[in-house]
């Protein structure tokens, strides 16, 4: 039985990955910084807890050993700390997966990062760039690291993240300024799930949002035989 590890568990799109999951045969490792959010994660799902800071090199080789595959969902809240802030788990913490995962032979790395980073930078409202720019210039650079580390890769930008109930009917596109506005993130947990057991979507990156959430035209659509974790 394969074993994926789930970073970013306790997050809003962590939770629902450990949800998705619970329809497939993969044995799965949660991680979280906070050991009081073990049983939680348990509870939900999780069939193992890594408790660590990924921003430090050892607990993130600690959190991968063993690992078949990835699904990174870690991710920052915005913070006006953030502007002087190093090494948040957005950069830091995803490139010491990275680098981890290389060294463990990880089959797959599934990274969820976000509609306005690197070439999706024009389907952000500007001001929404200006207040989130050291988020989307960590994660643009966690996504260079992932692309150049030989691991093979997808990587999910979803648009806003809502909390409502997955659609299951979703707009997937490729090339940077595709799509805009927002999608539930059960939907992209349910996609990232797909991602792992999706020949076609090695090495590359998607933009995503609901049909419902939509803005604007959609560009660069993709037609892509998922395997949904529950068809």
């Amino acid at each position: 039985m394969a074993t994926v590890l789930v970073a970013g568990a306790s997050g809003g799109t962590g939770l629902r990955l450990l949800d998705a999951l619970a329809a497939t045969d993969y044995e799965v490792r949660a991680t979280t910084r906070s050991a009081s959010k073990r049983e939680r994660l348990l509870d939900a799902g999780a069939d193992d807890v890594a408790v660590g800071d990924l921003t430090n090199r050892d607990a993130a080789a600690r959190a991968v050993r063993g690992v078949d595959r990835v699904l990174c969902a870690v991710g920052s809240k915005p913070d006006p700390r953030l502007l002087v802030a190093s090494g948040i788990v957005d950069d830091r913490g995803v490139r010491n997966l990275v680098h981890a995962s290389v060294a463990a032979d990880v089959d797959r790395f599934v990274l969820e990062s976000a509609i306005g980073v690197g070439d999706s930078k024009a389907k952000m409202a500007r001001w929404m760039r200006v207040l989130l720019w050291p988020v989307l210039d960590a994660k643009n650079r966690a996504e260079a690291e992932l692309r150049t580390s030989g691991l093979e890769h997808v990587i999910v930008r979803p648009g806003g993240l809502t909390d409502a109930p997955a659609t299951r009917d979703v707009l997937v596109a490729e090339g940077g300024a595709t799509v805009s506005g927002t999608v539930p993130r059960a939907d992209v947990a349910r996609l990232m799930v797909a991602a792992l057991d999706t020949p076609a979507a090695a090495n590359r990156t998607f933009e995503v949002v609901s049909r419902d959430g939509l803005r604007g035209r959609a560009r660069g659509l993709v037609d892509i035989d998922w395997a949904w974790p529950d068809d």
